[in-house]
Formats: structure tokens, C-alpha cells, sequence
């Protein structure tokens, strides 16, 4: 069954149940949400936005960007690379849209060179290039 979210939309029940067994004190970590994505076979635009109607906030963003303070302290744990290599500022490069490179795109990024997404989101920070959109449509 499904029930009208807080704009009206009817929300899927699924997504709001397997969001409901994973959140704690309000929070829905990244990773959990694309588990529900897979487990589900659902987009993560629809899992963050069933998130958003249930008040439930996004946190631990695998890119490091938001969710890693307490209370209302925002903090993010991704960190300008030291170094750059010249291949991955090149896939880098050609993945930006707008002069934005997405969380997709870092993903597709960090799965090419085998690296982690954070790795691949620190070369972006020392860029100088913003990440977004979001998957889950957290920003």
C-alpha cells in the first residue's frame, strides 16, 4: 500500500519500509540507501526522495561531502588530493556537465581506475570543480 507523502505525492510503501529499518536517530546513511536501490531495484532519485517525505535525513555521503558531524555541526571529510594524476584529471575533465561533475560520473570514475569514490571526489576538491547533482537528489 502506499500513502501520500508531506507534498501530496503518493510515496512507495516499499522504499518507505526498507528506509524505516535502516535509519537511526533520523538518519539514512548513503551506503544504506543504495543498498535499498539495489535490493529493490529502484532509482536513488526515488529512495532519496522517499527519504525526504518520511523526514528522514541523508547522511555519511560516500563522497565525503556531507552528514559526517553531530547535532548541527556540518562537516565533510573530503579533502583537496595532494597530487593529481594526469589521467584522472583528464576523466575528470570529460566527465564534467556545466562545469559540475556528478556523483554518477565520480562513481563511474572510481570503478575505471579502481580507486575509492572519496579518492576520486578529493582529485575534484583539488580541481576546484563542484560535485552535483546527487543521485539521491541531496544536492
Amino acid at each position: 500500500m502506499q500513502e501520500a507523502g508531506k507534498r501530496g505525492e503518493m510515496m512507495d510503501e516499499r522504499i518507505a519500509v526498507a528506509i524505516r529499518e535502516r535509519v537511526k536517530e533520523n538518519k539514512l546513511r548513503c551506503g544504506a540507501a543504495f543498498h535499498i536501490v539495489k535490493e529493490l531495484d529502484v532509482t536513488p532519485l526515488m529512495v532519496g526522495k522517499t527519504a525526504d517525505e518520511l523526514e528522514v535525513r541523508l547522511s555519511r555521503c560516500q563522497l565525503g561531502l556531507f552528514g559526517y558531524g553531530h547535532g548541527d555541526e556540518k562537516k565533510k571529510v573530503v579533502k583537496p588530493a595532494k597530487e593529481v594524476s594526469p589521467e584522472l584529471e583528464q576523466a575528470v575533465r570529460e566527465g564534467l556537465v556545466e562545469g559540475q561533475l556528478s556523483c554518477a560520473a565520480i562513481w563511474a570514475i572510481a570503478d575505471r581506475f579502481e580507486m575509492p569514490k572519496l579518492h576520486v571526489a578529493n582529485a575534484v576538491e583539488k580541481l576546484d570543480l563542484r560535485i552535483r547533482p546527487c543521485q539521491l537528489g541531496a544536492f
